[in-house]
């Protein structure tokens, strides 16, 4: 996750997390990526049913039934767990969750004991009345997802008038005053629409607009020839930097950042050196802080059925199951082989990767997607953009 508008235009200096002894618990939600003891931020994943079929689920779900999801019972005992192990904050995701029976009694228990609760949903469901039981239960931010323009998305959902409805969605959030902001996973077929989405985010007055980039699981992994060329990745990057920049400079500091590559970091870094070189010094400090790709580090997945992931995309590996142990002692236990890999990675990649200078602040970047492409988990990522010029080569 690389905060444009943080590190871009300035919003957040290197001292300002240090401020808080960079502990997560006592970070603002800001500076959370900044954080030093790496407790996980944990997606919940609460149900596998969804109303829409998008064709990059990574759960790929159907509007139907699912046998085998956590109980109520089940997901009180998770929180209490989470909550006791510190974890900052907890993403309720699907499927889409609003589905899910009881939960907002979930999500006012996550608050009740001092956890953030976000919420990722396709927005469609989200009335005047939903919005106001989102912030009556305590809900820290709600992303909802547009991957495009009213055609471009309502076709990358599968359904018609789901690009209608989310927006909806959204300004029901803005009026019930619950923090909203869009999420756009980037491809082929929606790249063009990125400056239609801040359009979007101008005139409704969103304050948060996070640019995904494509991960190859689930449905998604059909998608894989789908993923930009290099060049288009670095042109949508500029735009999106240039375009936040130009919102700051109108009087509009809304909330930009991209995710899911962390060769963005670099990449920003590089730019800002041309620009401002006492600037890029202070980013670069902010991005060694952030430490790059932190799958089963910074962040870990729980399943509908209790699987516990390095993150939400890796469907095919499981670390346990917290209906057989807590996710606290599963995540800390030492003989995991894939999670201690996972945190000692550096050692175990080749390639460009290895060779890179940016190692620091990328950590190898997805290593999931590595592995989707080549077959091989320590291979070179497939979505950097960067030049062996800029990595060092």
């Amino acid at each position: 996750m690389i905060g444009i508008s943080k590190l871009y235009c300035g919003t957040v200096e290197a001292s300002d997390p240090l401020r808080y002894g960079r502990r997560s618990r006592d970070l603002p939600s800001h500076l959370l990526q900044y954080s030093s003891d790496k407790k996980p931020v944990v997606v919940w994943n609460v149900g596998r049913r969804c109303n829409l079929r998008c064709v990059h689920c990574y759960s790929q779900s159907h509007d139907r039934e699912y046998d085998g999801e956590l109980s109520h019972a089940e997901g009180l005992r998770l929180m209490d767990d989470l909550a006791d192990f510190g974890v900052p904050v907890i993403l309720f995701s699907g499927g889409e969750p609003l589905i899910r029976p009881g939960i907002f009694e979930l999500i006012a228990h996550a608050v009740q004991r001092n956890m953030r609760a976000v919420v990722s949903t396709n927005g469609t469901l989200i009335t005047e009345g939903v919005a106001a039981r989102l912030r009556d239960a305590g809900l820290s931010y709600v992303g909802i997802s547009l991957d495009g323009l009213e055609a471009v998305n309502d076709r990358f959902r599968g359904m018609t008038g789901a690009f209608s409805r989310a927006l909806t969605g959204v300004r029901n959030c803005l009026q019930q005053k619950v923090k909203v902001g869009l999420r756009f996973t980037i491809t082929r077929r929606n790249v063009q629409d990125i400056g239609g989405i801040f359009d979007l985010v101008r005139t409704e007055g969103i304050p948060r607009v996070c640019f995904y980039n494509l991960v190859y699981a689930g449905r998604g992994s059909a998608l894989i020839k789908e993923a930009l060329p290099h060049a288009q990745t670095r042109a949508a990057v500029d735009l999106i930097m240039n375009t936040t920049r130009a919102l700051h400079a109108e009087g509009r500091p809304v909330e930009v950042l991209t995710v899911d590559n962390h060769t963005d970091g670099p990449y920003l870094y590089l730019r800002l050196l041309a620009e401002d070189a006492a600037r890029a010094a202070n980013v670069l400090d902010l991005l060694k802080m952030n430490g790059g790709n932190n799958s089963g580090v910074g962040i870990g997945c729980v399943s509908w059925d209790g699987a516990v992931h390095p993150d939400q995309f890796w469907r095919h590996v499981t670390v346990g199951n917290v209906r057989a142990r807590p996710f606290s002692q599963l995540w800390t236990d030492p003989s995991n082989a894939l999670l201690a890999q996972l945190r000692d990675r550096k050692r175990l990649l080749h390639g460009r990767c290895a060779a890179c200078r940016w190692l620091e602040i990328c950590n190898g970047n997805f290593r999931v997607r590595a592995e989707a492409v080549t077959g091989d988990l320590w291979a070179p990522e497939p979505d950097c953009y960067l030049s062996d010029q800029e990595i060092g080569l």
